[in-house]
């Protein structure tokens, strides 16, 4: 099946490529980056040199539409919607790494993101979280790949939202991403000098990534979620740690919150319920489409603490998109994604 990366420039689009080179059914028919439309990608990206002979070229998706069997767009939100709505209109399907997808409500993205360049995808699109949605993600033409924070949150809140043991308001989220989560851009912030042996929250109790946390979590719970959610940067490039402090709303132990988690993701093959007393780590994730996840009581305040651990470039962004592809094409999900952790 032939397939080309919108974007393939950047962390997501360079993943998604390292990822595609090993996949036996997608062969990779196009790259595409304005920036460095006519170079060859292992010019451009040494890692890649003679491991993929194309030169990146610029997006023209009435152009590309002709040779394609699926598209992966992995470009900045706003910037995604026209390639994607022109895609669409060809017949070609789209698994899109960006946000303009992910919010069902017009208003809502209005409201984070500005107008929407294609509302008429809305309706169209699936969110791409196939652990939730995977019926829907199988044979859609439009897949709305989630971001990495809310993958991290979700899973492990979900099976606890889902059979109404939580109280839906008061519901913290913490996480801690490495760098390349901010994608591949100069700013001060991002810098060796500043970020090294530093860490610090940013967009605390304003990240966009909030009203998609709060989409899914309340579509599962069947009422209104709320969620406050800080990020932090960390100096490291791949990997987010998440930690959730939730009420239940009856007595829990660490036993049955363990169980309730092992139920839920048993048989699934990209999330891994770790062994009581064990807690997520990013070495344990690196590199793989491996989401790990644990649970936690502290019963002396009767807080449930929910912990997860992904690499942000794979199960965060190309491997989850990947994963969405396969059930968009009807392959088995997990095809050319089952590659072991980077250790050490």
């Amino acid at each position: 099946m032939r397939v080309a990366v919108l974007g393939a420039s950047g962390y997501a689009g360079l993943e998604l490529l390292r990822i595609l080179l090993r996949h036996p059914v997608f062969e990779i028919a196009a790259v595409t980056s304005e920036q460095r439309a006519g170079q060859p990608v292992g010019d451009a990206f040494p890692a890649l040199r003679g491991q993929l002979d194309l030169a990146f070229e610029s997006a023209d998706p009435a152009r590309l539409a002709s040779k394609l069997d699926l598209a992966f767009a992995a470009l900045p939100h706003a910037a995604s919607a026209p390639s994607v709505a022109a895609l669409r209109r060809a017949g070609v399907a789209v698994a899109d790494l960006s946000a303009d997808f992910r919010l069902r409500d017009p208003a809502l993205y209005r409201e984070w993101y500005g107008d929407h360049p294609a509302p008429g995808l809305l309706a169209e699109a699936v969110y791409g979280l196939p652990e939730l949605h995977r019926e829907k993600v199988r044979g859609a033409g439009l897949v709305a790949c989630p971001g990495c924070y809310p993958t991290g949150a979700l899973l492990p809140l979900a099976p606890f939202l889902r059979e109404g043991l939580l109280e839906t308001t008061g519901i913290a989220i913490d996480s801690k991403s490495g760098v390349s989560g901010a994608g591949r851009k100069l700013e001060v912030g991002y810098l060796f000098a500043e970020l090294d042996e530093n860490a610090h929250a940013y967009k605390v109790a304003a990240h966009r990534h909030a009203p998609e946390i709060e989409q899914e979590a309340s579509a599962l719970a069947g009422s209104p979620v709320r969620v406050t959610f800080v990020p932090h940067l960390i100096p490291t490039i791949r990997g987010i740690v998440t930690s959730i402090y939730a009420r239940p709303r009856r007595p829990l132990s660490a036993a049955a919150a363990r169980e309730l988690l092992s139920a839920a993701y048993r048989g699934e093959r990209f999330v891994r319920v770790l062994p009581a007393g064990e807690t997520p780590r990013l070495a344990s994730v690196r590199g793989s489409n491996f989401c790990d996840v644990a649970a936690f009581v502290d019963e002396r305040n009767g807080t449930l603490v929910l912990l997860s651990a992904l690499d942000n470039l794979v199960k965060g962004a190309s491997g989850q998109a990947v994963q969405c592809a396969n059930l968009m094409r009807g392959l088995p999900e997990e095809t050319g994604l089952l590659e072991a952790p980077l250790a050490p």
